[in-house]
C-alpha cells in the first residue's frame, strides 16, 4: 500500500515516563508499523514546564551545562542549564534548581524553600558569555517572590539592624532595605524571556500564595503568613522601583519570581508554548502536511490555558491542518479544546492497569495508539 502523507510528530514529554523526544518515537514506530512509507516529521516541544530546555537544545544542536548550586532547602544539588546553538542564549528550567521535585513531600515548605539557586545558575551562564536568556519557571518549590535568586546576583535584602535576612518566604517581612548597589551589573545588558502561562498577580485571592502555597507544602495557616508577607515585599520593590507588582498579572508565577524579573531585570513574559514554538521551528515542519500527532500526560480542561497539545493545534488549524491528541489519561472539559483546532482526543491506556504500569509501558502503548488513530483517519481514503 502507497499513501503519500506527511504526518508531523510534536508531542510533550509525557512527565514520569518518557521525554518528547521519547514520544515523538514510539509514535513514529505506531505510524510506521502501518504505514512504512508515512513521511514523518518528529518536532519535540514543551510548554514552558519540564523538557523545555531538552527541546529547545536538541531544535539548535546546543549542549547543556552542568553546575553545583544551592537547592531549594538551602542544600547543594547539581543543576544544569542549556546553552542554545547560538552559543549565547541560555535556557533555565527553574525546576533544576528550585524545583518542587528536590524536596522529598515531607520537607515541602515554602516558609523556607528558596530561589537562590536559580540565580546561581543565572550568574553561572553570566560568566560562561550569556546574554539572553529563556526562563522556564514551572515545577518550583518557593514562594519567596524571587528574593533568593536576587540575593545570589548581588541585591542585598537587610533588616532592620543592617543585616542580610534569610531565606525563604518566612524572611520577607524581615526586609526593611532592598539595596542594589552590588546589583549584578551585566544583567541590564542581557534579555530574559520568561516562559509562563501563569496570569496571577502576586497577592490576594489569586496570587501566589493563595493559590499555589498549598501545592508547595503550605499549611492554611502558613498561606495566611505567607500572604501577609508577600504583600510586604511588594510594599518594598514598589517603593524601590515604583512598580507595582500586587495585582499585576505573571508577578505570581512560580511563587512570585515572575514579579522579581518584572521589577528588576530587562525582561518580557510570553506563553511558553510561543516560545518553544518560535525555536523549534514547527511552523516550518508544518509546511505539506497533512496531519498533526501531539500529546502529553494529561489532558482536559487547563490543556486549554496554553498547554502544548492546544499551542500545536493552534499553529496547525492555521494552515487548515487537522490535530489528534493522544494523552496518557483524559479528565474533565476537553470539549473546550475542539475550537483551537483539535479533530479528538485519545487515551493511550487500552486495558485496566496501575499508574506505574502505565507509565513503564508509555512507549508501546503510545505505538499501539497511534497506529489505530492513523488506520482510522486513513479508513475514508483507501
Amino acid at each position: 500500500m502507497v499513501i503519500e502523507i506527511k504526518i508531523v510528530i510534536a508531542p510533550d514529554s509525557f512527565k514520569g515516563s518518557v521525554t518528547a523526544m521519547e514520544a515523538a518515537l514510539a509514535i513514529e514506530k505506531g505510524i510506521k508499523k502501518f504505514l512504512a512509507d508515512a513521511e514523518t516529521v518528529l518536532v519535540p516541544v514543551a510548554d514552558g514546564g519540564e523538557g523545555t530546555m531538552d527541546s529547545l537544545v536538541a531544535a539548535t544542536g546546543g549542549k547543556k551545562v552542568q553546575a553545583a548550586v544551592t537547592g531549594p532547602l538551602h542544600e547543594p544539588v547539581r543543576a544544569e542549564y542549556g546553552l542554545l546553538g547560538d552559543g549565547r542564549t541560555c535556557v533555565i528550567e527553574m525546576a533544576s534548581a528550585s524545583g518542587l521535585c528536590l524536596v522529598p513531600p515531607d520537607q515541602r515548605n515554602p516558609m523556607v524553600t528558596t530561589t537562590y539557586g536559580t540565580g546561581e545558575l543565572i550568574r553561572k551562564a553570566l560568566d560562561d558569555g550569556c546574554r539572553h536568556f529563556i526562563l522556564a519557571v514551572g515545577g518550583s518549590a518557593t514562594n519567596d517572590g524571587g528574593s533568593g535568586m536576587l540575593q545570589a546576583l548581588g541585591m542585598k535584602l537587610l533588616d532592620y539592624s543592617g543585616k542580610s535576612v534569610g531565606f525563604g518566604g518566612g524572611e520577607l517581612q524581615r526586609i526593611v532595605t532592598i539595596d542594589d548597589s552590588e546589583w549584578d551589573p551585566r544583567i541590564a545588558n542581557a534579555t530574559f524571556l520568561i516562559a509562563s502561562d501563569v496570569q496571577n498577580p502576586l497577592i490576594g485571592p489569586n496570587g501566589a500564595s493563595r493559590v499555589f502555597g498549598p501545592q508547595k507544602g503550605a499549611t492554611p495557616e502558613m498561606v495566611e503568613q505567607l500572604e501577609n508577607n508577600m504583600h510586604h515585599w511588594a510594599d518594598l520593590v514598589q517603593a524601590k522601583t515604583g512598580i507595582r507588582l500586587h495585582d499585576r498579572p505573571g508577578a505570581g508565577a512560580a511563587g512570585g519570581i515572575g514579579g522579581a524579573f518584572q521589577a528588576f531585570f530587562p525582561a518580557e513574559m510570553r506563553r511558553g508554548i510561543d516560545i518553544v514554538i518560535e525555536y523549534t521551528k514547527l511552523v516550518d515542519a508544518l509546511n505539506g502536511a497533512d496531519l498533526v500527532i501531539t500529546g502529553e500526560g494529561q489532558v482536559d480542561f487547563q490543556t486549554a490555558s496554553g498547554k502544548t497539545p492546544m499551542g500545536v493545534a493552534e499553529e496547525a488549524k492555521k494552515l487548515g491542518i487537522p490535530t489528534i491528541v493522544l494523552a496518557g489519561s483524559i479528565g474533565r472539559g476537553i470539549d473546550a479544546l475542539y475550537q483551537y483546532g483539535i479533530e479528538s482526543v485519545h487515551s493511550i491506556i487500552n486495558a485496566p492497569m496501575t499508574l506505574e504500569e502505565a507509565i513503564k509501558r508509555t512507549p508501546e502503548l503510545l505505538a499501539e495508539k497511534a497506529e489505530q488513530v492513523l488506520r482510522t483517519y486513513l479508513a475514508k481514503k483507501l
